[in-house]
């Protein structure tokens, strides 16, 4: 089963939500990253929460980096996401493991660090991208891109974004939530949607149970009744290719190049994101030599 985002608005026009199955997804970016629990859950839900964010702010073609930098061991996360449902990532440190919190979750926050920043930048194919930064206000990732939301996009929003990390390290579920209110929603309508949100158990524990994208919106828009806008698969998916390295290999001087092919009889790019290994030969780099030339 695919990885599925389920677009819905309410029918009196007051809120807009986005339910996310990221499971394959950041089980994939464990695969590739060999993370670890707190690793794990870090990345994951940094991206659960830029998915969110891409395809409920951006158009069809633009696309969002984000940034999470905080003073905790993973050190800093940076997430790539579309409004078509892609998205690659990578954390500093894969190999963090911490003692669970009391109640047994992972202890996110602790990994990530309480001071520091989230950044959201957007190519919106204008001259400058535009960039929104907040401070980091909870470490848990969730609160923090709610925060984000609040403030950068002036769209009051709750985010939810949960992981759950078997023993053997493996994702054995990941997803989220966005739930955005719109204008003519009161101040009791939304204690209504806080009150579902407190008494609703862990996402990845109903995902767990294997809740679909629509009893987690009945359960959290309990006494709202909603309607399907979407639905939409979302994937880890990395760009890279032989030829983008190539490019960047054409900006090194010709002296670092010959120095590659002397020393190292070839060149090995790897792809941050995604951890695929393109080999560069001897005859490959004097062909680069060859183009500058």
């Amino acid at each position: 089963m695919t990885d599925t985002l389920t677009k819905s608005v309410s029918k009196d026009g007051k809120f807009r939500v986005y339910i996310i199955n990221a499971t394959q997804t950041v089980q994939e970016a464990q695969q590739r990253h060999d993370t670890w629990r707190n690793s794990s859950a870090a990345l994951g839900r940094t991206m659960i929460g830029s998915i969110l964010v891409a395809t409920s702010t951006l158009k069809e073609d633009e696309i969002l980096t984000t940034r999470v930098q905080g003073d905790g061991p993973v050190g800093a996360i940076v997430v790539d996401a579309d409004a078509k449902g892609n998205t690659k990532g990578y954390i500093t440190n894969p190999h963090v493991a911490l003692k669970a919190r009391e109640d047994g979750h992972i202890d996110v926050k602790a990994a990530v660090g309480t001071n520091g920043t989230l950044s959201i930048t957007k190519d919106l194919h204008l001259k400058e991208p535009f960039t929104g930064e907040v401070p980091l206000v909870s470490g848990e990732i969730g609160m923090d891109f709610a925060y984000y939301m609040a403030k950068s996009e002036q769209i009051p929003s709750a985010i939810g974004v949960s992981v759950f990390v078997e023993p053997n390290e493996k994702v054995g579920a990941a997803g989220g939530f966005l739930v955005q209110t719109l204008p003519g929603a009161t101040d009791k309508d939304i204690d209504q949607i806080e009150a579902n949100l407190k008494v609703i158990p862990n996402l990845s524990t109903l995902l767990n149970e294997g809740l679909s994208n629509d009893d987690l919106l009945k359960k959290i828009m309990n006494g709202v009744e909603m309607k399907v806008l979407d639905e939409m698969p979302i994937q880890f998916k990395c760009d890279c290719s032989k030829d983008k390295f190539a490019k960047s290999l054409t900006t090194l001087s010709k002296d670092n190049l010959q120095k590659m092919i002397d020393e190292d009889h070839g060149a090995e790019a790897v792809c941050k994101f995604c951890n695929n290994k393109y080999k560069f030969t001897e005859d490959d780099l004097k062909e680069i030599i060859a183009e500058k030339e």
